[in-house]
């Protein structure tokens, strides 16, 4: 073991050896990308600036669409930029710090994700004082825990990643330096590492899901006594978009880290990582904004307001037209 080189670079495997997928990969993962960013500023520019998006459950789904653009932004231009110039090669510094900001982001959309929960219960169950309850002051401040939780349970797992080795294979089999692939690799001793995951990471993911789908219970039972079809279906729409962005989001990133580490299938692996970094903040802003009429509202209104815009200033070049 002392005769062995320690890499201070590594290298990731990327989606595919194949010289002609190169290029059709990078076209394909950049209009996706490209997608994300559009959706996700479009959600967040049609937040501030219609007043009446100007209430807590919007606030948040704002949070949401800025941690999905900084979420997808961590992996999705190296991964391009190894397409296009198939440069694999990543210092391990330079891992470790994708390492962190990955899984910030990630578990902080969780923690948002309780906490858009807690505020569809309030509304729901409690609409008489959700104005009165719900304040500007209290939605910062739950939207600041759910940042300094997911900052923190990342800085606990980096730091001990900072002292790993790696001196058998300097390859990880992904595409962006994800902390299951660089266990696998490491010469460390990594059991500290995976009991951190399996048991910091584990009563973490039970507390959010437990804080998550518990509103639920409580908000169903109040819909159901709801007599107004109209009504009913307008809560249930509003749900089942936020349940849909939890169940994706859950399942495809606990599969990845809580699965067992014996069997080891690269391609699946792979796959399953576009899914949950690539596929789901493109997804996320899709769900809440093709399934919400305020957002659509909002976003008929940007369109119409700029049209009349163009026509009043093509107007004015042709005063004769």
């Amino acid at each position: 073991m002392g005769n062995q080189t320690h890499f201070d670079e590594l290298y990731l495997s990327g989606l595919s050896d194949l010289a002609a997928l190169q290029l059709p990969l990078f076209l394909f993962f950049l209009l996706i990308y490209l997608l994300t960013l559009i959706w996700n500023l479009l959600i967040i520019v049609l937040i501030v600036t219609d007043s009446r998006l100007h209430v807590p459950m919007y606030f948040f789904l704002g949070n949401l669409a800025g941690m999905d653009l900084c979420y997808s932004s961590v992996t999705v231009p190296r991964m391009l930029f190894d397409l296009l110039t198939k440069t694999r090669k990543i210092p391990k510094k330079a891992c470790v710090t994708q390492v962190f900001f990955f899984i910030f982001y990630a578990n902080a959309e969780i923690f948002l994700l309780a906490v858009m929960s807690y505020d569809r219960y309030i509304a729901i169950c409690q609409p008489l004082h959700y104005t009165q309850f719900m304040d500007l002051k209290l939605c910062v401040q739950l939207a600041s825990i759910a940042w300094f939780l997911g900052c923190i349970h990342s800085l606990v797992h980096t730091l001990y990643v900072l002292n790993l080795t790696f001196c058998g294979s300097d390859i990880i089999e992904n595409f962006f330096c994800d902390l299951p692939q660089l266990l696998q690799i490491s010469c460390s001793d990594v059991s500290i590492n995976v009991l951190l995951i399996f048991l910091l990471g584990g009563l973490l993911t039970a507390c959010s899901i437990m804080l998550t789908f518990l509103p639920y219970v409580y908000i169903f039972k109040t819909v159901l006594k709801i007599q107004v079809k109209g009504k009913r279906s307008k809560v249930f729409s509003t749900c089942s978009s936020h349940l849909t962005v939890v169940f994706i989001f859950y399942f495809s990133s606990m599969f990845n880290y809580f699965k067992p580490s014996t069997n080891h299938n690269f391609a699946a692996d792979k796959a399953l990582s576009v899914f949950y970094t690539i596929i789901v903040p493109l997804f996320n802003p899709l769900i809440y904004s093709l399934r919400n009429q305020d957002i659509r509202k909002a976003f008929h209104n940007v369109v119409r307001s700029i049209i009349f815009i163009v026509i009043e200033n093509l107007s004015k070049l042709n005063p004769h037209s």
